[in-house]
């Protein structure tokens, strides 16, 4: 077996993985956004705690879509050995390739923008939903324990809602789980916020996140090389 066909065989079979996994999350977007209270049911609280955050089924329909049109690209272009469908990989790899640096660029750059802009989104919320609305108390409930925050800045994020008037307190999270919570104690133990708490969880494992990132732009950079190389060898066989 020749380099060519080695390369070709290689890239047919690593974009039909990519072709079967973005089918694979299509095909549960569409049915958490058409059957939600099924995808509820099997998966527990937590699962609609994180649909009333994120919708995940169009989240899902977005990133199933983009692999599927990767790997139909990758693995016909190989197959048919099409220029055209080659270099239309190359691009849209290119292009995610591109938008994932302009991203990381902008989160690195504008993580106080990001800070101010989710506590103005987010504070509101708590404000108005923490203690009446079961789904959005679980999960912010669930993401304190585990992340070991109170708040997205801290304690008096909860000032004014109704758990806070209704029990003339605070989360137990905020005050190290200890109960009853009260304004001093809150203040005295001083938890710190989900946002910085869940950045200082990235700079810790910032070797793991970084590794994740770069083995994702290697598989991307691969890709576009064996693509090109393809494209680049039509004419020579």
């Amino acid at each position: 077996m020749g380099c060519f066909t080695f390369i070709k065989v290689m890239m047919i079979l690593f974009n039909l993985a990519i072709f079967l996994g973005g089918g694979t999350l299509l095909g549960v977007g569409i049915w958490v956004s058409v059957d939600g209270q099924s995808f509820v049911n099997i998966f527990g609280a937590l699962s609609s705690s994180v649909l009333q955050v994120v919708n995940v089924g169009y989240f899902l329909i977005v990133i199933g879509s983009i692999l599927l049109v990767i790997g139909f690209l990758g693995c016909c272009g190989a197959q048919k050995e099409s220029k055209c469908l080659l270099i239309m990989f190359f691009s849209v790899v290119l292009i995610i390739f591109i938008a994932e640096i302009a991203a990381a660029v902008v989160a690195l750059a504008y993580t106080g923008l990001a800070e101010t802009l989710l506590t103005a989104a987010v504070t509101p919320l708590l404000k108005e939903k923490y203690g009446t609305d079961k789904s959005f108390t679980e999960i912010w409930n669930i993401t304190m324990n585990e992340v070991k925050c109170c708040g997205l800045t801290n304690y008096t994020d909860f000032t004014g809602s109704p758990w806070n008037k209704d029990n003339e307190g605070y989360p137990p999270a905020c005050c190290d789980n200890q109960s009853p919570c009260n304004e001093t104690l809150a203040a005295e133990r001083n938890v710190t916020g989900c946002f910085d708490q869940i950045l200082d969880e990235i700079r810790t494992n910032a070797g793991v996140v970084g590794g994740v990132a770069a083995g994702i732009a290697a598989l991307e950079i691969a890709s576009m090389a064996v693509s090109m190389y393809l494209y680049c060898h039509l004419d020579k066989k």
